[in-house]
């Protein structure tokens, strides 16, 4: 989104306080109203402040660690130098209604949600403003259903606090999923045509649906067909193209054309990216006072915290200052790509580094594992210099030095401790449409079907690799290999960072059996990072926040199982 737009909508608004930042305060108990106020008309500005709280969400900064919530714990996800608030959700016995990213999560959702509703409320509003809400109101619920199941559905803002909501069978809530995105559909403009790049447009509404409709599936199986039918457009009316050549501001630069979607700059359609279906415009300018959306974490997430080394500095290259806070499982890291594949290529999962810090040389040991040790305490002593690959200590593989993702990589010269994300966040992307149409069809028995969409994504990913070896079928896979773990593992080889892991394995019912195969476990792992706990009793839902419980004084709020 546009800051400017952002701050204009908040210039003259009354902002709705639901105090989030506190797990004792409720959405559900707060007065229902609109929030920029009924002094502010104009719909476009409320539609706006849609954008505003989704970006309020996945950048929160409040706990460092709430990006982690969502990988920790999955198949894809280790824990790293955690910062607290997503340990239980990867040492499951301690998840619990109090948690804090539960709480911010739930009330962000419903704040959506509201707000959504006042705008579909207003008769005389613009059918494609009205559009837009239905898709953000459906893109909450979804959340909501996936992540807790039954939950309170709330169609009409109230301008009186309730204390008698009911949770609300999933089956029920999906009509109104389903109604929303029919309508965001048929009334939202084709990309490119939008008021700005960064609004949703048609073919979002149709990736959403698909999203949901496959989750639908699971109880209802003539939802896949709906899926399925709902994505085809978006694949086959040539609005967009997978990346398959380099382009932008990088190409003089050392990289290939996978990891240009993600450089600072390159990730608007605008700068030349065809795949971009909705990209979040987290635009930064430090010359507009209130300009940043709070500072969202995913970056000092993801890339580990290698400025600790004497021989490093930040550098765009390298993805800027992080903190370690997330590692790639050994699945990920060991097991999940093929040799050849661009996606696993050191620009994309960043695996060898090199000391930059200009005029560096050091003398230091080397055990005979090959790790760091302090001069003369090893087999032998080396000298490293500027260039020479970095040797990390034994240790750093939980904070300093591990393969990780550089997605979110990106550096500010004007803020060389690294706090804020100064890069747009990929929402959703072309190649995902592919991995959903593939699901659809392989969900109804079509097979070849899918294996043809994820070999579209596979030709893209070793383009590279055929030509330099002459091996015309490397990466290509047949119908028989085709299953929903197949196409849960191409999912992370093409969304790894990307995507909610949690919300994507919770959504096709297969988080505890990706969890007990592939978390990471062993001596390797130090006693305090390993995943343990999960109950598939329990924790196929989220906890209903307890204070959505205890302030609903006037009606039974149930607790999902065995919290």
């Amino acid at each position: 989104m546009k800051l400017k737009n952002i701050i204009y909508t908040m210039v003259g608004a009354t902002t709705l306080s639901l105090g989030t930042s506190s797990c004792s305060d409720s959405f559900l108990a707060e007065k229902m109203y609109s929030n920029y106020g009924t002094d502010v008309a104009d719909v476009n500005a409320k539609v706006l402040g849609l954008h505003y709280k989704v970006a309020q969400i996945i950048g929160w900064s409040g706990h460092q660690g709430f990006v982690g919530c969502w990988q920790v714990g999955t198949d894809v996800g280790s824990a790293g130098d955690t910062e607290g608030v997503e340990v239980p959700f990867y040492k499951y016995a301690e998840l619990n209604s109090e948690n804090a990213g539960v709480s911010f999560l739930w009330n962000g959702l419903y704040d959506i949600i509201n707000a959504a509703n006042v705008i579909i409320a207003d008769e005389t509003a613009d059918p494609a403003l009205v559009a837009e809400a239905k898709f953000f109101r459906a893109y909450a619920y979804d959340d909501l259903v996936t992540f807790w199941g039954p939950v309170p559905l709330i169609i009409v803002s109230t301008t009186v606090p309730r204390t008698d909501y009911t949770r609300t069978p999933v089956a029920e809530i999906d009509q109104l999923i389903d109604a929303d995105l029919t309508d965001a559909v048929a009334n939202l403009p084709t990309v490119g045509k939008t008021r700005t790049e960064d609004r949703i447009n048609k073919d979002a509404a149709r990736m959403l649906a698909a999203r949901a409709y496959l989750r639908m599936g699971l109880r209802d199986k003539s939802f896949y067909a709906k899926a399925e039918q709902v994505i085809t457009p978006t694949i086959t009316e040539g609005n967009y193209k997978l990346i398959s050549t380099r382009y932008g501001k990088f190409t003089g630069e050392a990289g290939d054309f996978y990891h240009d979607m993600f450089r600072w700059g390159n990730q608007r359609r605008s700068q030349g990216n065809t795949e971009g279906i909705w990209t979040f415009q987290n635009e930064y300018s430090r010359d507009v006072t209130g300009g940043t959306i709070d500072n969202p974490q995913q970056r000092r997430n993801w890339v580990c915290a290698f400025h600790k080394y004497s021989g490093m500095q930040n550098c765009d290259s390298l993805g800027g200052r992080g903190n370690g806070r997330l590692r790639l499982s050994n699945f990920v890291k060991y097991q999940l790509f093929q040799p050849g594949d661009i996606r696993n290529s050191n620009f994309n999962i960043r695996r060898v580094l090199w000391y930059n810090r200009p005029g560096y040389s050091e003398t230091f040991g080397v055990d005979a594992n090959g790790f760091r040790v302090n001069k003369d305490q090893g087999v032998k002593n080396v000298t490293v210099k500027t260039g020479d690959e970095v040797i990390p200590r034994s240790g750093d593989s939980l904070n300093v030095y591990y393969p990780h993702p550089t997605k979110w990589g990106g550096y500010d010269t004007t803020d060389d401790f690294g706090y804020a994300l100064v890069k747009d966040w990929p929402m959703m992307r072309f190649a995902e449409a592919y991995l959903l149409r593939a699901e659809a069809r392989m969900r109804q028995s079509n097979f070849t079907g899918a294996a043809d969409d994820i070999n579209v994504l596979r030709d893209r990913a070793f383009k590279d690799y055929r030509i330099e070896t002459g091996n015309v079928l490397a990466g290509k896979v047949s119908a028989d290999q085709i299953n929903i773990d197949f196409i849960l593992d191409e999912r992370a080889r093409e969304l790894i960072s990307e995507e909610n892991r949690r919300l994507t394995l919770m959504r096709t019912g297969t988080l505890g059996e990706r969890w007990e195969k592939y978390h990471d476990r062993g001596a390797l792992v130090p006693d305090n990072k390993l995943s343990s706990g999960f109950d598939p009793n329990t924790h196929n839902l989220l906890p209903i926040p307890l204070s959505e419980i205890q302030l609903n004084k006037d009606a039974q709020m149930e607790q999902n199982p065995n919290y």
